[in-house]
């Protein structure tokens, strides 16, 4: 004959019910163990992130929608799509289809290799439009140094890509955002 259970026990029965443990299933899904994978992918030697540069200026508003429209963007291109969504080929997300990417913000301005990266990112006849009153990359790269407030921004520059977009033009940092890796 067994003995009976004490009184203490049936509610630490019901408790366990609601323990982590009775989540197990929903913490094994395929989605979160992908995350898991894809957060440790992060560390491993070998494995690093596109990094992707906004220089910012807080009190320009057009880099603000810039600086959220990046953030936006970054994270989703870390997160995967569920099981629902995975099974429901409607397009969940327009604004990234891209690998994940470090997004750097900085209101400094560019180095004047950056800044000669820039230039050949965009090509040429651009010297005015980067940096104010400049006339060729060579007085751009002038003028910067002596004043950095000369540089125009928000500027965002892929450097793993060699594309680079001046302002707040939305449906050509989506392009900078979604091409595909072809990497000079």
């Amino acid at each position: 004959m067994h003995p009976k259970p004490m009184k203490s026990w049936i509610p630490n029965m019901f408790r366990m019910a609601s323990s982590p443990l009775s989540n197990l299933n929903s913490r094994l899904s395929p989605g979160h163990l992908s995350r898991k994978l894809k957060s440790v992918d992060r560390y491993m030697p070998g494995n690093t992130l596109d990094v992707i540069t906004l220089f910012h200026k807080p009190s320009i508003p057009a880099s603000v929608r810039v600086l959220n429209q990046l953030k936006q963007a970054s994270a989703q291109a870390s997160e995967t799509a569920t099981e629902d969504q995975a099974s429901d080929h409607t397009p969940q997300n327009t604004a990234v289809t891209r690998d994940p990417f470090e997004l750097e913000v900085t209101e400094a301005p560019p180095t004047p290799d950056q800044l000669k990266s820039i230039f050949e990112y965009l090509g040429p006849g651009v010297a005015g439009e980067l940096v104010k009153g400049a006339a060729s990359q060579s007085d751009a790269l002038r003028k910067v140094q002596e004043n950095g407030d000369a540089f125009t921004r928000p500027v965002v520059v892929d450097w793993q890509r060699a594309k680079a977009v001046i302002g707040d033009k939305e449906s050509e940092i989506l392009k900078l955002l979604k091409a595909e890796n072809d990497k000079a």
